[in-house]
């Protein structure tokens, strides 16, 4: 799968762009703020109906207009796929492949694998347990569609839950309300944590061999799953917590309550890893993301590399490239400032490729890029 033609009308700092894409390695070149990352979030916003920096849509549409719009061009399977994303300020998103739209986003996702690598995603260390669920949850929801249903469903009856408890005092009828939330929760929560525990035991053979190749098998890694779940039955749990949900008014028990705990050396990497420790972990994760939906889906997910070479020492910068640059991987789009590293880094990739000036909100095709 690759994505031959990208078209952007109004999309965050972007006018118009229409971009003729390589299917093996993009190039976007420019300075801070001119858009690189812009570009890289449309075409993730392509594949997952939403974009990859901000949880509003409204903030994907440029500044002072109404609208934006996202077309792109796919070959997949060997067909051609044409994807429409059209949003108005005052309408609600429009989704089209192939000229027929969606009735539900959510049977979007997973047919144009995609693994995003950013500096933002340094907030899966630093950040609270929520952003490693979402990364759980963006990477299980790319191969198994039922476990993205399933979600949405718990999610709603957990916002059900949480309202009646906002109640105040336990009445005849809450209680009966709440056993009727606390077995359809149960039955969610189960088949979550199934899902989840499952995935993370295939995930972490996969992790630490992308991190022992980039580090140069200096260092021990290891994904712990923590959850309610691994010490008894939901049911019980979720009953013996009825009293302490009362007064606190919320759900304190269930698989919204999920964490990955990441550790380097036996030690959370946030408490103990260097930046350069840290960076290598993330896109360690990311690279087996690339394997696990590889292997899964049997079709190469676009990858996108956006600024991670920065406070990477020279050997650890060689060993992604030896990665990225090997035949298993499909298509790759890179981004960076400086253009002197970027002509390194192609010299070193040595495939066929196409390179990229961004600058003054434009995306302009270079045959070189002179230093």
């Amino acid at each position: 799968m690759y994505l031959q033609n990208l078209a952007l009308t109004n999309f965050k700092n972007f006018k118009e762009a229409v971009i003729s894409l390589h299917p093996k390695l993009n190039c976007f070149v420019g300075n801070n703020g001119e858009g690189k990352t812009n570009l890289l979030d449309a075409i993730y916003y392509l594949c997952m109906c939403k974009s990859y920096f901000n949880n509003t849509d409204l903030y994907s549409i440029r500044y002072s207009e109404d609208f934006m719009l996202l077309q792109a061009e796919f070959s997949r399977n060997n067909k051609s796929e044409e994807l429409n994303c059209g949003l108005h300020r005052s309408k609600k998103k429009h989704f089209r492949r192939n000229n027929k739209e969606y009735t539900k986003l959510s049977d979007h996702i997973g047919l144009f694998p995609i693994v995003m690598v950013s500096p933002v995603d340094s907030e899966l260390i630093t950040g609270g347990s929520e952003e490693r669920r979402k990364y759980i949850n963006s990477v299980i929801s790319q191969y198994d569609r039922n476990y993205l249903d399933v979600n949405i469903r718990y999610n709603k009856i957990l916002a059900q839950r949480n309202r009646l408890l906002k109640a105040k005092g336990e009445t005849a009828s809450m209680s009966e309300l709440l056993d009727i939330f606390d077995e359809q929760l149960i039955g969610l929560c189960n088949e979550i944590y199934k899902v989840r525990k499952n995935f993370i035991e295939k995930f972490t053979p996969v992790f630490n061999h992308y991190y022992q190749f980039i580090s140069s098998g200096n260092e021990q890694v290891e994904l712990i799953y923590q959850s309610q779940l691994n010490d008894g039955d939901f049911k019980d749990i979720i009953r013996n917590a009825r009293e302490k949900d009362l007064l606190l008014q919320y759900t304190t028990t269930g698989i919204h309550k999920d964490d990955l705990i990441l550790n380097l050396n036996g030690t959370h990497i946030k408490l103990t890893g260097s930046q350069g420790q840290q960076k290598t972990y993330l896109v360690s994760l990311k690279l087996a993301q690339f394997e696990f939906l590889k292997e899964v889906n049997k079709i190469l997910p676009l990858l996108l590399l956006d600024d991670i070479f920065d406070k990477f020492d020279a050997s650890r910068v060689r060993q992604i490239l030896k990665l990225v640059g090997d035949k298993s991987f499909g298509q790759i789009f890179i981004t960076h400032t400086n253009l002197e590293r970027m002509n390194i880094i192609l010299k070193e990739l040595d495939i066929d490729h196409k390179l990229f000036l961004v600058e003054d909100r434009k995306v302009e095709e270079r045959e070189e890029i002179a230093i």
